[in-house]
C-alpha cells in the first residue's frame, strides 16, 4: 500500500461506501450518491478505474463474483489498510473542519469595520 495522502472526494466516498460492508459496482455508485447527498454521480468508467487503483494500492479487494442476468457482478471489500486510510482522512478532515470553525467563530466575534460611504459627485444644476 502506498502512504495515505489526502484522498480525493470520489476515493474517500468509495472507501466510505465500502466501510458499511461489501458492495458490487452499482451498489457503490448508489451509496456514493447517498453519502454525497446526490452531489456526486460516478460513471461506471470512473468507478472501475478508481477500484482498480484502490485494488493495486491494497485498499480494497474483490471478495466474490456472481453472474446476474448474464452479467458478471464483482463484490468489493474494504481492507484493513483501506480502513486505516479512510480513518486517516476522516481525522484530517475533522482537524481542518475544527480550524475552519474556529476561524469563523473568531470572525463573528470581531467588530465589523465601518464601511465608507461612496462619495457622490455634487449635482450640477
Amino acid at each position: 500500500m502506498r502512504a495515505a495522502a489526502n484522498l480525493q472526494e470520489p476515493t474517500f466516498l468509495i472507501l466510505a461506501a465500502l466501510a458499511g460492508g461489501d458492495l458490487h459496482g452499482y451498489g457503490i455508485i448508489k451509496e456514493v450518491e447517498t453519502l454525497s447527498d446526490t452531489r456526486l454521480h460516478l460513471s461506471p468508467g470512473t468507478l472501475y478505474g478508481a477500484l482498480d487503483r484502490l485494488k493495486n494500492d491494497g485498499l480494497v479487494e474483490v471478495t466474490g463474483e456472481e453472474r446476474v442476468e448474464g452479467r458478471l457482478r464483482r463484490y468489493y471489500h474494504l481492507t484493513d489498510s483501506g480502513a486505516s486510510a479512510l480513518q486517516q482522512e476522516i481525522d484530517r478532515q475533522e482537524r481542518v473542519t475544527h480550524m475552519a470553525r474556529e476561524k469563523l467563530q473568531k470572525r463573528a466575534a470581531q467588530p465589523r469595520p465601518v464601511q465608507p460611504q461612496p462619495v457622490r459627485p455634487a449635482e450640477v444644476s
